[in-house]
């Protein structure tokens, strides 16, 4: 039986890990930690890149 799934193609760039928070090193008043939210610029944040893409990003 052929197998039906189709291998996504992770970023190069952020791995499949597109969004991560970092800490701006102050607190907030009620003492939890102020953070950003940044995503991946080569794949705006979803993880897969098209073979366009991914050769885009070689140069």
């Amino acid at each position: 039986m052929p197998e039906t799934a189709t291998r996504t193609r992770r970023c190069r760039d952020c791995d499949g890990f597109p969004t991560a928070a970092i800490t701006t090193g102050r607190t907030a008043p009620d003492g939890t930690r102020q953070t950003i939210k940044v995503t991946c610029r080569t794949c705006h944040g979803t993880g897969t890149a098209s073979a366009r893409t991914r050769e885009a990003a070689r140069v």
